[in-house]
């Protein structure tokens, strides 16, 4: 039994993993692949008992890792996020929720046929929406203004809340009766409150440790996930599922603290939430019975549209009534609102309990909530992004590039990355180069590119990449870390180490971990590119054809022709690095580098680059760079 147990927890593993894999691959919603491995593994070949696996450790390993994900995506809610839209998040939780239950749970009774109580219950756990599901959507669609800021506060603060109204309910749905809405009032404030303020003291201490360094760097993850399991368990003990609460609170507060820095406490949650949403959607679907999955019947089917069609756009109605928000962020609001792991988890410990108590339902309840999951990631996520685009909310690309450095050549690259249609913006602390980029007609912005305020005010939404281009080794690689969050690790560059004039007897490397990806070649240093330039280097946007290839380009101008960025006829963007040199074809267009000696040895490229250190700056390079089309 012990081998079995191992086997069947280490392919639950792997296969969470291979699914959200294979569905970051194939562009889909990870939990649809997700909850369809579960249901494969479970009810269909029977190969995964989770109840006879976990036994009765199943109840409080949900628990523990729903507080986990919980903690990790309040971890990503900033305060500064709900400018302007504060009121707007407020209603979605309470008015907005209510609105939901209250069509939830009459279109269960005249629908569904459930008894009253079983009808309520259904939809209080069916108000939730949840990180698991709303932040991979929003990655998925990238949507524009104050949209994506409201669903992920919704997202994340209505599954605590929606929690503790659905637990409410189940023990009303327990004890057979209603005693009144002022003691649900009263339950229900004070699970808030209790969850709030152990979420808050939790915070605080765990600050003051870190603080004052009474936690060693190697241990700081592992007390703050013993935190969040401690913390979930005490509040629980006051009052049920005030945990969940709790953990929110707790990190909301720490993510906005300006005390000590968070970062590998939230990378360590992030990878471990990835881990947890794995384990649970196969877990929880494997659970699920196949005559109940395929007995929900057209009834199923209704419900599911009410909820889509009817509850969500007239939540969000009563919600964003007086707001500040135009009619098409509205529309959007309104198609958006997939259920995720707390409903999944909410109606799998009540099927438990109720099991337990001898009453009835309880496996309709998870096969009808399954459903619904199911149901509204399918049709959010595959409709969201096409809405998105239709509404204008949307970013059509994320091509564009945000390129660290303005000087003169940085200012070509910018010009010919434009005029290949490329959306291009240049940062730099050197006011000359900023106002000389302007004056060129590129877009261009004043500041360092490690300022928190800076990236905040940029809108990145139109950027896929980064590309750090400054004489100033440090400063490149300092901006790739600082954007590896933004645009993944695939997607920030720096030119290989070598700025304008080396310290003697330094050899200038850095640790693979603390630089982004060598950016063209290992040869293409700031002193290379800089003296191919000023060599009479220049830049060109080819169109390429089957007449007219690269290598007729580059025999044309004597092998001398470096490519630098491959731009497809789609207009996705290639960029060539050291180990991913560009193979340009025909249809596309490609920027190289012509002329300016591009074979040099190593011995003279450092002399040349002294030389021109001591004389006197060149004069300024044409910021256009040439076009040639083949024929």
């Amino acid at each position: 039994m012990t081998e079995e147990a191992l086997v069947a927890l280490a392919g639950i593993l792997g296969l969470g993993i291979a699914a959200q894999w294979l569905a970051w691959r194939l562009g889909l919603p990870s939990i649809v692949l997700l909850l369809l491995v579960g249901v494969m593994a479970g009810p269909v070949f029977g190969l995964l008992d989770p109840d006879a696996l976990f036994g009765d450790l199943l109840r409080p390993l949900v628990s523990f890792s729903v507080a986990v994900i919980l903690f990790e995506g309040g971890l990503s809610l900033r305060f500064r996020d709900l400018r302007g839209v504060g009121l707007v998040v407020r209603n979605l939780v309470t008015v907005g929720m209510l609105v939901t239950w209250l069509v939830g749970g009459l279109g269960a009774y005249l629908i569904l046929g459930l008894d009253g109580y079983t009808a309520a219950l259904l939809g209080a756990i069916l108000v939730v929406t949840g990180p698991t599901v709303i932040v991979p959507l929003l990655q998925q669609v990238r949507p524009t203004g104050p949209v994506a800021a409201v669903l992920r506060w919704e997202g994340i603060v209505i599954d605590p809340v929606g929690a503790v109204v659905a637990i409410l309910t189940f023990e009303v749905v327990l004890a057979g009766r209603f005693e009144g809405p002022g003691v649900a009032f009263a339950n229900l404030s004070w699970t808030l409150f209790a969850g709030a303020f152990l979420g808050g003291l939790a915070a605080a201490i765990m600050l003051l440790l870190l603080r004052h360094f009474w936690i060693p760097d190697y241990l700081q993850s592992s007390v703050a996930l013993a935190a969040v399991i401690l913390i979930s368990a005490a509040a629980d003990l006051i009052q049920p599922e005030a945990g969940l609460v709790a953990v929110t609170v707790m990190g909301v507060v720490l993510t906005n603290q300006s005390i000590t820095p968070l970062r590998h406490i939230i990378e360590f949650k992030g990878n471990l939430g990835v881990l947890l949403l794995g384990l649970l959607f196969i877990i929880l679907s494997a659970r699920l019975s196949l005559d109940d999955l395929l007995g929900v019947g057209l009834g199923g089917v209704l419900y599911l549209l009410l909820l889509i069609v009817v509850a969500r756009p007239l939540a969000v109605l009563v919600s964003t009534w007086g707001s500040e928000l135009n009619t098409r962020e509205r529309i959007f609001l309104s198609l958006v609102a997939p259920r995720g792991i707390v409903a999944a988890s909410v109606a799998s410990v009540a099927a438990l309990q109720l099991r337990e108590e001898g009453r009835l339902g309880g496996d309709r309840l998870v096969s009808l909530t399954f459903l619904i999951i199911i149901g509204t990631v399918m049709f959010y996520g595959f409709a969201a992004r096409p809405l998105g685009r239709r509404l204008g909310l949307s970013a059509e690309r994320t091509e564009g590039v945000l390129m660290v450095g303005a000087h003169d050549w940085a200012r070509e690259l910018a010009a010919a990355l434009m005029q290949a249609g490329v959306r291009v913006r240049l940062v730099d602390t050197n006011r000359t180069d900023i106002r000389a980029a302007r004056l060129e007609g590129l877009d261009a912005t004043y500041g360092s590119i490690l300022s928190q305020s800076l990236a905040e005010r940029m809108d990145l939404q139109e950027f896929g990449r980064l590309l750090a281009v400054t004489p100033n080794d440090e400063v490149n690689a300092l901006a790739c870390l600082h954007f590896i969050d933004v645009f993944g690790r695939a997607s920030v560059y720096q030119l290989p180490p070598g700025g304008i004039e080396p310290k003697k007897g330094v050899k200038e490397d850095l640790p693979v971990h603390l630089h982004g990806r060598t950016l063209f070649s290992e040869g293409a240093t700031f002193r290379h590119l800089q003296r191919r330039f000023r060599e009479g280097g220049t830049l060109k946007v080819t169109n390429l054809t089957e007449e007219f290839s690269f290598d007729e380009f580059s025999r044309k101008h004597r092998g001398e022709a470096t490519p630098l960025f491959v731009i497809s006829e789609s207009g996705a963007v290639q960029v060539a690095s050291q180990l991913q040199p560009l193979a340009p074809k025909p249809g596309q267009k490609v920027i190289s580098l012509v002329g300016g000696s591009a074979h040099r040895e190593p011995a003279q490229e450092a002399l040349a680059s002294r030389s021109q250190v001591r004389r006197e700056p060149a004069e300024p390079m044409n910021s256009k760079a040439s076009a040639e089309t083949g024929t």
